[in-house]
């Protein structure tokens, strides 16, 4: 499927919403609609490039009166397409929704019933944004644009200086949103190798079907539909740099031939018997834990050991310290200046708050609250109140220290700041998150064995299975 204008992806079960928007939206939009997860990732697969654009429901079937569906849909297409920008739109606006459907990488969300019209200008501006951004991440590539004076970034910069004209693998780790895609970038630019291509590749953005083809290449009648040869990425990378994102998400019948190419850079087209030489420097990045990957036969260990010759980790930002202001102020004055409006500036409070936020959405999330605070306080000076109303605290505050249930004061302290931050607070709900924490905790560590579990919790496994059966229901 190639589509000459912008991908719009709409993801909603309701066909009146979705008949409604495709007419409207199709004048714009090359719009794609997916009443559900599982037909959205078929679509995905079919389309040439990833979208540009979501408009998500949170209430998806099999779950329609719950938002997970929709929370799993958001990780989907961010995984799919890093730089989309997801609104959602959704009956289920809640405060708690809206700000983890924003925490996990949406750009805005839309209360159902909504105005169509004002719904088209807020996409065309979010498509005017990325393709301000993309061209940003590009500057700051070649520039080396890591921005950061703290130590974890520092040594970060080192590994890249160090590691850069190698020609060994890189694998760079870290969470969702937390920047691998600039790092890679980085190790391209800072090397000798500037000059040759620089070229990107999501293995969760190609069907599993054309993966051989999209890296390796394809003869002419190499399959139906192969009416021309086709170079692939490892040989249109030349003596440059490929960048493997989400490398996790690579089937495991191409991870054997990804690892010859790195044992010896040797690779064929698909019909072909020709062996070609790859002299591309291959960068792979994860948010995945490859090591629990490899543990449970997904993830092969000897490619995982090849690619990980040299590895780097991108900090999460809640480890950055003051750098959490130093972004801040990056992004207010590029966006401000891009989008036409005042900055805005926080008072002495609300720079506490902001320092003291634990960001689980990483970079993604503060550029996300930055534009969101450009639009509604341009020139104004916001209080505490205003910016927390952009957090998401529902989740418990982690220091990075082991939880010591016996540290009173501690947890006290933790929960005031629970308390002052966040209006209508339930304890119930309280209780019951840390319960199924603790719970899902234990059977990871005893991988799904209900009684070992049960030893682990200290409680019977009758009881164990009852509390569980409970927190599904609710």
């Amino acid at each position: 499927m190639v589509a000459l204008r912008p991908v719009l992806m709409i993801i909603d079960d309701d066909p009146l919403i979705t008949d409604t928007l495709h007419f409207v939206l199709s004048k714009y939009f090359e719009v794609c609609v997916a009443e559900s997860h599982s037909q959205l990732k078929s679509l995905l697969r079919q389309l040439d490039s990833p979208p540009a654009l979501a408009l998500v429901d949170l209430g998806l079937p099999p779950t329609p009166h719950t938002p997970e569906e929709g929370f799993k849909v958001i990780s989907e297409l961010l995984t799919h397409s890093p730089t989309i920008k997801i609104h959602v739109l959704s009956g289920q606006n809640d405060e708690a929704n809206v700000k983890r459907a924003l925490t996990l990488g949406a750009v805005d969300f839309i209360a159902k019933p909504c105005d169509v019209d004002k719904l088209k200008d807020l996409l065309l501006n979010a498509l005017k944004v990325q393709n301000v951004e993309l061209n940003e991440v590009k500057v700051e590539q070649e520039h080396g644009g890591l921005l950061g004076d703290s130590l974890p970034m520092q040594v970060l910069r080192m590994q890249i200086t160090q590691f850069a004209d190698s020609p060994f693998p890189v694998l760079i780790e870290g969470e969702s949103g937390s920047g691998k895609e600039l790092v890679a970038g980085s190790f391209h630019y800072a090397s000798k190798r500037l000059l040759h291509p620089y070229l990107s590749v999501n293995c969760a953005a190609i069907s599993p079907l054309l993966a051989e083809s999209i890296l390796f290449g394809h003869t002419k009648g190499a399959f139906t539909g192969a009416i021309t040869a086709h170079a692939g990425y490892f040989e249109d990378a030349g003596e440059g740099t490929l960048f493997l994102d989400e490398i996790g998400e690579l089937p495991l019948e191409l991870q054997a031939k990804l690892l010859r190419v790195l044992e010896n850079g040797e690779y064929q087209r698909i019909g072909e018997t020709q062996t070609r030489k790859s002299r591309a420097r291959i960068v792979a990045a994860t948010n995945r834990d490859l090591r629990a990957e490899v543990r449970t036969g997904k993830f092969r260990s000897d490619l995982y050991h090849r690619l990980s010759v040299f590895a780097v980790q991108v900090p999460p930002l809640r480890d950055l310290g003051e750098d959490k202001h130093l972004l801040r102020e990056h992004f207010i004055a590029f966006y401000a200046d891009q989008i036409g409006q005042a900055p805005f500036k926080l008072d002495a409070s609300a720079e506490a708050s902001w320092l003291d936020y634990h960001f689980p959405g990483n970079v993604r999330e503060l550029r996300n609250i930055v534009i969101r605070l450009i639009a509604k306080y341009a020139g104004k000076t916001l209080k505490d109140k205003e910016l927390i109303a952009e957090f998401d605290l529902s989740e418990p505050e982690s220091s990075g220290e082991p939880l010591n249930l016996n540290d009173e004061a501690g947890m006290t302290a933790q929960a005031q700041r629970h308390l002052q931050r966040q209006t209508n607070v339930s304890l119930d709900a309280v209780l019951k998150t840390w319960e199924r924490a603790y719970i899902e905790a234990a059977m990871k560590i005893t991988h799904g064995n209900l009684s070992q579990a049960a030893k682990l919790l200290n409680v019977n496994r009758t009881t164990l299975y009852s509390r569980m059966s409970m927190q599904e229901e609710t």
